[in-house]
């Protein structure tokens, strides 16, 4: 499928978000082995949700949606307690989410019982022995392609003993899943993170009970016994980053956004556009179910180039691509490195951004961890690819909303995995 952006000559709305990926895929799971039943309202949309459910629903976990349950839509999960789930029938598929696959492998380690874990061809191609050591580790046995590395993935669960385990990158995913793992397994399981990474999985397992304790960038979690939450999700920021980028480089722009998760472990983009000089302002900040949510509005800037590195890439690493594209339209240099991780994601990211912003007249040059943009450029309509990954495709969308002549998207579709209404979203606030 192909979408063809034009520049507009306004861009203004109020926009609510779908529910946040991270925190909508925490919820189901960690819901699902709870005592209890939980409802998950404003769930993630697009073909994340379908795995997560698929998977859980494989393993026994009976999740109803529901109407008219508080604001809109709504799932009904009701958990199996720690030892309730059964043995799946079939393979699981955990679709394009990395977050799927690395998290069910993490609860599949713990199961005393036989399963199989795939997934679409992109997900097939990323790396899981960043999870499958550490669970083997704590006596798991797993077995995959590419020397145990690939899936999908064959695993026979149970009997783990907790590890104390050094994290040589920070990832919340890898994090996430051996606390997973550790929920069920005899003594301490104890994740050291190099940087701070995303704290979805903590502070859910907090608020649920669990044997849980944090120290700076330690986090330990024993055998635990989950209670249900209801868990209203607060939208996605990294679905908010295209719009935030949007307003900011677009001569002419208004952009609200509502009901945003700004958690201090995602909320780096907000830092980056600060530093960048974006005109944004943070309003109505509250706190619901344990998470930091504000109002934001982002209008018209004038950006300057900054260097992003170090310990603030797990921070925007999902927001990198788009970052890029405000880079192309600020004053100076951008430099991004220390994100060699973007290479291992839906696509090659480092190559897939490059290639769309410079078939689009950007000057930007590819670095093996990632890239440097001398903004100032002008931007001219091409066709460019999505490489089949949702984040490449939205962010060459916005990059066309500033660039002249036509901009066509060619793979489009991609951006249903995470925001099945981009697309229309984009045309409602470019016909301002």
């Amino acid at each position: 499928m192909k979408q063809t952006v034009r520049p507009a000559p306004r861009l203004e709305g109020e926009i609510r978000l779908p529910g946040d990926k991270s925190i909508s895929q925490r919820a189901i799971l960690l819901n699902s082995i709870a005592n209890g039943t939980a409802h998950v309202s404003n769930l993630c949309e697009g073909d994340d949700r379908t795995s997560i459910l698929g998977c859980m629903r494989g393993l026994g976990v009976e999740i109803v949606e529901q109407a008219g349950y508080g604001d809109g839509e709504c799932f009904e999960v009701r958990g199996r307690g720690a030892g309730g789930l059964v043995e799946p029938s079939n393979v699981l598929d955990a679709g394009n989410s990395g977050t799927a696959a690395r998290l069910v492998t993490g609860l599949l380690a713990a199961q005393p019982f036989f399963s199989v874990l795939t997934g679409d061809e992109s997900l097939l191609s990323r790396p899981m022995d960043r999870v499958i050591r550490p669970l083997r580790r704590m006596g798991a046995d797993i077995r995959g392609r590419g020397g145990d590395s690939l899936a999908p993935l064959a695993v026979r669960g149970g009997g783990l003993t907790g590890i104390d385990f050094d994290q040589p990158v920070a990832s919340a995913q890898v994090k996430s899943s051996l606390l997973i793992a550790g929920l069920h397994a005899g003594g301490e399981t104890t994740v050291r993170q190099p940087a701070m990474s995303r704290d979805h999985t903590e502070r859910m397992l907090s608020a649920m009970g669990a044997n849980i304790e944090v120290d700076g960038l330690s986090v330990m979690v024993g055998r635990s016994e989950l209670e249900s939450v209801d868990i209203s999700v607060p939208g996605d920021i990294s679905g908010a980053a295209f719009w935030l980028v949007a307003g900011a480089i677009h001569p002419n722009a208004e952009i609200r956004l509502s009901g945003v998760g700004i958690n201090a472990t995602r909320s780096g983009v907000l830092e980056v556009l600060n530093r960048m000089g974006a005109s944004i302002s943070v309003e109505n900040v509250r706190e619901e179910n344990d998470e930091p949510v504000a109002d934001i509005v982002t209008r018209s800037s004038d950006l300057e180039g900054v260097e992003i590195g170090g310990d603030l890439v797990p921070l925007v690493v999902d927001e990198l691509p788009v970052l890029a594209v405000a880079a192309s339209r600020a004053s100076g240099t951008t430099v991004i490195a220390d994100a060699a991780e973007l290479r291992v994601k839906e696509s090659d990211r480092i190559s897939a951004t490059v290639d769309g912003l410079a078939r689009l007249g950007a000057a930007i040059e590819e670095r093996e961890d990632g890239m440097i943009i001398q903004g100032g450029a002008k931007l001219t309509g091409s066709p460019v690819h999505s490489y089949g990954d949702h984040r490449i495709a939205m962010s060459m969308a916005v990059a066309g909303l500033c660039a002249g002549g036509e901009t066509t998207v060619d793979g489009a579709e991609a951006a249903a995995v995470s925001y099945p209404g981009f697309w229309d979203t984009l045309a409602r606030v470019s016909d301002a």
